[in-house]
């Protein structure tokens, strides 16, 4: 990192909620990431408990350095590890250079989400189950109706989740180069994608293979990924309903796909169903609530 970068961040330039900012450089002779667009540096000030909880982005000029200045907050990044989003951020947080550190408390959130301890890890692990479950359903709708591209398309997707939850249970925090990440582990899952994308046979036989695979795999894996999920709906007597378990923070990260992976759990017997009969002006009506 040039001088002129390190000179230019102090606690006036970044704010006195900030713990320190970290610069990532663009390696020379890549491909731009998308974040960088020209700019040759990123410089990333990490705050805690910044009052607007949103992304703020600033193009700066140091001397004739280009370079963008990007806010973020120590909880944002970390429920971006826990969702999978925002993964060039992630990137450029987790191999940067810590450029200004206040009492090294930006080099111990760091090791601290490079640990990808068990409270992040098992979070993660449910949310990449959850689209693994999502895109493979999609699959197999989109297979079914004969839209084989589209179909192709989504058994990737789902492939490229399984792949990660195969980096989480050897305790790898999974990044944007995933299929570099799992090609040195021989998984199942590069198998597969060699099956899905360099194979003899017709593209539906191909997916109609993958599919089965992944069918099998996420029957398999159900149970451990959906731990956390399984042990808050056999935290307390009485039974869940889906609005409940939507406005728990512990589930935030998968609030989209929570329907879909309840009804599953329920169709494997891993989790249960009853009704609770609500009055209503009009009527009653029974509401399903779930339990273990």
């Amino acid at each position: 990192m040039e001088p002129t970068i390190f000179s230019i961040m102090d606690e006036e330039k970044a704010g006195r909620q900030a713990i320190g900012a970290i610069g990532y450089r663009q390696d020379n002779g890549s491909s731009h990431d998308t974040l960088l667009h020209d700019f040759e540096f990123l410089i990333l000030v990490v705050h805690h408990g910044l009052e607007e909880r949103t992304v703020r982005i600033e193009h700066c000029l140091s001397g004739d350095v280009h370079y963008q200045l990007v806010h973020v907050d120590c909880i944002d990044i970390e429920d971006w590890v826990i969702a999978g989003d925002n993964r060039e951020l992630v990137k450029s947080f987790l191999h940067g250079e810590i450029i200004w550190d206040i009492a090294g408390e930006l080099a111990a959130f760091r090791s601290h989400i490079n640990q990808f301890e068990d409270r992040i890890r098992e979070k993660r692990k449910l949310k990449e189950f959850a689209k693994f479950l999502k895109m493979y359903s999609e699959a197999k709708k989109l297979t079914a109706a004969q839209e084989l591209l589209d179909a192709y398309y989504s058994v990737l997707q789902a492939l490229k989740h399984f792949a990660r939850l195969e980096l989480i249970e050897q305790g790898i925090l999974p990044e944007s180069r995933v299929w570099e990440q799992v090609r040195s582990l021989n998984s199942v899952v590069y198998k597969l994608f060699d099956e899905l994308t360099d194979n003899s046979e017709t593209l539906e036989q191909r997916i109609q293979l993958v599919l089965l695979a992944c069918e099998f795999s996420l029957t398999s894996k159900m149970e451990s990924c959906c731990s956390l999920l399984l042990r808050i709906l056999g935290s307390r007597k009485e039974a869940w309903s889906i609005q409940e378990l939507m406005k728990l923070s512990e589930l935030a990260h998968m609030k989209d796909e929570l329907p879909l992976v309840l009804r599953r759990l329920v169709y494997r017997g891993l989790a249960k169903e009853s009704a609770k009969t609500q009055k209503e002006s009009k009527g009653e009506h029974r509401e399903l609530r779930y339990w273990v």
